[in-house]
């Protein structure tokens, strides 16, 4: 019955409410002038696949905020159901330069983000990615073997190491920062500078510049294929 009703509650939330969990920024900061060129709008949706405790609901809090520094309108919110530490979970984010008006969950998505690579052998993790759309994974792994596992067609698929980033800087295998370097260079949502600029306010200084130093190196070993 729990399974049914959830459900249901997702069929619905489309047309009817935002996800009662979210945490929604729907305008700019004050202060912040919001651009876009004219007559041209981008939504981009991207989706995020981690377990519970790597902080993926916080990468994509601190992806909208950057957004938000820049001018840019966006929502970010879970996926609903319990999450438990180690339990497999979803985190979204829309950004658009003009108000989003729906507030439904992301089923296609531009980018897809996985902080796990144990997800793989588990998790569809590229169910519904848009068929031009952007797959990018924490692995050693090259990307054609990637692709070759999924058996993927039509989309590109970026790699990090971002386990190893994490713990070679922070001592602790946290890779949530690591992930939001990689999607700034294979996305290009937004400017590795304004994630500097929200991680900044989001953690004391010291922790601050060690998930700084952890993004920039994610942004550099990124690579496609």
């Amino acid at each position: 019955m729990q399974t049914r009703n959830l459900a249901v509650r997702l069929a619905i939330e489309c047309s009817q409410k935002v996800p009662v969990r979210a945490k929604l920024y729907l305008t700019p900061l004050k202060g912040y002038e919001r651009t876009e060129e004219a007559g041209i709008v981008t939504l981009q949706e991207v989706r995020w696949h981690g377990r519970g405790g790597q902080g993926a609901w916080t990468a994509s809090e601190l992806l909208a905020k950057a957004a938000i520094y820049e001018g840019k309108y966006i929502q970010s919110f879970p996926e609903f159901g319990p999450e438990r530490m180690g339990a497999p979970l979803r985190a979204f984010t829309r950004i658009n330069n003009k108000p989003i008006r729906m507030h439904c969950s992301i089923y296609n998505p531009q980018v897809a983000v996985v902080l796990d690579p144990t997800l793989l052998n588990t998790t569809p993790v590229a169910d519904g990615l848009a068929r031009d759309g952007l797959l990018i994974i924490n692995t050693q792994e090259p990307p054609a073997k990637i692709r070759h596992k999924l058996g993927l067609t039509g989309r590109v698929v970026w790699t990090v190491p971002a386990t190893d980033i994490a713990v070679r800087i922070l001592g602790r295998p946290i890779t949530n920062t690591a992930m939001l370097g990689a999607v700034a260079r294979a996305a290009g949502i937004v400017d590795l500078k304004s994630l500097e600029r929200v991680v900044k306010e989001r953690f004391p200084a010291r922790i601050a510049e060690k998930n700084i130093g952890v993004m920039k190196v994610a942004y550099k070993e990124a690579k496609s294929g």
